[in-house]
């Protein structure tokens, strides 16, 4: 996949408590924008091969498949809708996040690799907004994880569910 969009961000917490939250896939909602939920497909709920489907606004919904995972380090989803392959405009679509410890604290890493179905000239026109879109994602999870807080207007919840000691 030729184009990549990625972002990093210092999180105030160790790596086992980063890790804590990053490995929870239903979490999700809390800080990708315009996200409603998320729903677990049949199987594993985490590790290699887990797979979720998250839901949008207007009944869209998106299928992430576990294609890497990393105890502790982190892992990669491959984005598809049902068995159809990448939903459009993409031809192939991954998003990763990657953990580095930082003393005490931890960076994030978050990275989108894609190629598009109108290929390198479309890549080369939308790559300030899917740049833009990683590092909103990137900055939502960072202070969802360190406050609790979800950070995600369009997911209806009045309480969080995360511990953020």
């Amino acid at each position: 996949m030729p184009a990549i969009a990625s972002h990093s961000v210092h999180l105030d917490l160790t790596p086992s408590a980063a890790w804590a939250k990053l490995r929870d896939l239903s979490l999700a909602p809390h800080y990708v924008p315009g996200l409603t939920g998320c729903q677990f497909n049949p199987g594993s709920t985490e590790g290699l091969s887990a797979s979720r489907r998250v839901f949008r606004k207007g009944g869209q919904y998106l299928d992430e498949s576990v294609m890497q995972w990393q105890e502790g380090i982190g892992f990669r989803l491959m984005l598809h809708k049902d068995s159809n392959g990448s939903p459009f405009p993409f031809r192939e679509a991954s998003f990763s996040y990657a953990l580095q410890p930082e003393g005490n604290a931890t960076r994030i890493t978050l990275q989108m690799n894609y190629s598009l179905r109108g290929g390198r000239l479309m890549e080369w026109l939308l790559a300030k907004a899917f740049n833009k879109v990683v590092r909103q994602i990137a900055e939502n999870l960072k202070a969802y994880y360190e406050t609790g807080r979800t950070q995600n207007p369009d997911l209806a919840v009045s309480t969080s569910s995360i511990d953020v000691a």
